[in-house]
């Protein structure tokens, strides 16, 4: 690191993103130079010295919701959907260490020819010793998202922060897409979130954020550069707090 770099304002971060991140501009599934882009972004910040968890959704392949919704049985679906992030989990593993970074994909259920069980004293050393710790399987549970996990595991490995990638620089009033008149905001809290309904993560995560205290920064992964810059202080981004 040069001195002319800002020294990361965080020491260990969650990175939470949706398993639609994975798609690039395919409807479906896994697009590997997308997996491989968002790959160098983890990569950046981990040159940087900042021990780093994930958590990645599962929707590029299956979302429990729209399983129960087609007459699926809620319980199934939703343990389909997690079987879904391991996937996902995998094939960031595969392109962060074609890298070179070390990482670990550590699942809620159990499945040991594949990855580690959740055993959160290990995770921790997985974590000081500069591994990446991919969460997958969610939180073993059903009907609860990878929201809630990732914000349950931000607070076990005591995490600094919570980032929240997605498709937008930040939190907006209503669907920037949809509306050009929508306002961003810079910073919100979480009973704001809460209150006004703005889909950030879903109510139980925020719930559980607010309850710990823990920050979320929600910032766009397709800027190039986006994640360290954050971490450096520079960047669009939206900041939820108490």
């Amino acid at each position: 690191m040069t001195s002319t770099t800002p020294a990361p304002k965080f020491k260990r971060v969650m990175l939470k993103i949706s398993g639609e991140a994975l798609m690039g501009d395919q409807g479906f599934g896994l697009h590997p130079p997308t997996v491989e882009r968002i790959a160098a972004e983890v990569k950046s910040v981990h040159d940087l010295g900042v021990e780093i968890c994930m958590v990645i959704g599962g929707g590029n392949i299956f979302r429990g919701l729209q399983g129960s919704a087609q007459g699926m049985e809620r319980t199934t679906a939703d343990y389909m959907g997690m079987l879904a992030t391991v996937m996902n989990a995998l094939a960031m593993q595969s392109a962060l260490e074609g890298l070179g970074v070390y990482t670990r994909v550590i699942s809620a259920i159990p499945m040991d020819q594949v990855c580690e069980p959740y055993i959160r004293r290990r995770a921790v050393r997985h974590l000081e010793k500069a591994r990446v710790v991919i969460f997958a399987a969610g939180t073993g549970n059903p009907y609860f998202t990878t929201d809630t996990a990732a914000t349950l595991r931000a607070n076990e490995m005591a995490c600094e922060a919570i980032f929240k990638g997605t498709k937008v620089d930040g939190v907006y009033d209503k669907d920037p897409v949809e509306h050009a008149d929508a306002v961003r905001y810079e910073n919100v809290t979480y009973d704001e979130v809460l209150q006004k309904h703005l889909g950030v993560m879903d109510a139980s995560a925020i719930a559980l954020a607010r309850d710990n205290n823990k920050p979320i920064i929600v910032f766009s992964l397709d800027e190039p550069g986006g994640f360290a810059g954050i971490l450096a202080g520079q960047g669009t981004y939206t900041t939820v707090h108490g």
